[in-house]
């Protein structure tokens, strides 16, 4: 039975259009038995985001996405005071015969409450699926709001007490591994950690996104972009340029890579000029390489 589970949540994240394994299906399916958070971590552009999206449309759940970044904080992510409304509303009511605590008690309500992501997503009546996206670029402090919310699924606002979730959302937290995150946060969620893909995997994912594009482009996309990311680069490219380099080159109705095109769209899939000149100076090599490839020529 739970076989058959697991390989329904295969076919639900396929279906959506994104190729997956059994390790991360694995992930997916325990994340959502246990009603765990799913912390995935790897580099930029392996698709973490991804998983996320996907669980949201096979599910028909709502998406809620908070997006990280320094100096993010609870105003920000989890909840703020409509101060204009309640400063208006205290201006209507002036001259009135209510008490400062009555006053207090009516500006301090649900109508002035402004949601943020994470008080959003605990108080949605439907499935929802949440995503806390590149939890590491936001400052430790932020992981401390976190915790109550992933420990026992409510948020705390002092004004007017504790708000429990109506029902728990789907959780997707994921990292570009740029800090460490704490050992409190990491003890909340099951793990998963997502790299590069293999040559059968990417070449998959090209046909799957990118359906008209000829077979040997294919092979001769996915096999330099294997061979690019073994040089020292500063931003080394993801699936997410891959994708965007095929649909590139598949609109030009292009059947095989030559260096005067790669030369010419080198800034699809590199985002740094370092590595863009690097890569320049060894295209060469690299095209030396992937020429002797049987999978090239095959």
């Amino acid at each position: 039975m739970q076989s058959e589970k697991l390989s329904h949540v295969e076919s639900l994240l396929n279906s959506q259009g994104y190729i997956t394994d059994r390790k991360i299906a694995m992930s997916v399916f325990l994340s959502m038995q246990l009603n765990k958070p799913l912390l995935v971590e790897g580099p930029a552009g392996v698709g973490k985001t991804e998983i996320a999206k996907v669980m949201s449309q096979a599910l028909k759940a709502k998406l809620i996405r908070l997006q990280c970044y320094e100096g993010l904080d609870a105003n920000h992510a989890i909840y703020e005071w409509n101060y204009q409304r309640q400063l208006l509303h205290l201006k209507m009511e002036e001259g009135g015969d209510k008490s400062i605590e009555e006053k207090e008690n009516s500006i301090f309500s649900d109508r002035f409450l402004l949601k943020r992501p994470l008080l959003e997503a605990i108080s949605q009546e439907g499935p929802t699926v949440l995503l806390i996206d590149e939890v590491d670029r936001a400052d430790e402090a932020f992981e401390s709001f976190l915790l109550e919310l992933l420990s026992d699924w409510q948020i705390s606002i002092p004004e007017i007490g504790t708000i429990k979730a109506g029902s728990i959302p789907r959780v997707v937290i994921t990292s570009n591994s740029i800090r460490e995150l704490s050992e409190a946060l990491r003890r909340r969620c099951l793990y998963l950690w997502i790299d590069f893909p293999d040559f059968e995997k990417e070449i998959a994912i090209i046909k799957r996104k990118v359906p008209d594009i000829d077979e040997k482009l294919a092979k001769q996309i996915t096999l330099f972009m294997q061979e690019i990311r073994k040089m020292k680069l500063e931003k080394i490219p993801g699936v997410a340029e891959t994708m965007d380099w095929a649909m590139a080159l598949a609109a030009l109705h292009l059947s095989s890579l030559d260096q005067s095109i790669v030369e010419d769209t080198l800034g699809i899939i590199l985002k740094d000029w370092q590595d863009i000149r690097n890569t320049q100076d060894s295209l060469s090599e690299l095209f030396e390489k992937v020429g002797v490839s049987s999978k090239l020529n095959a």
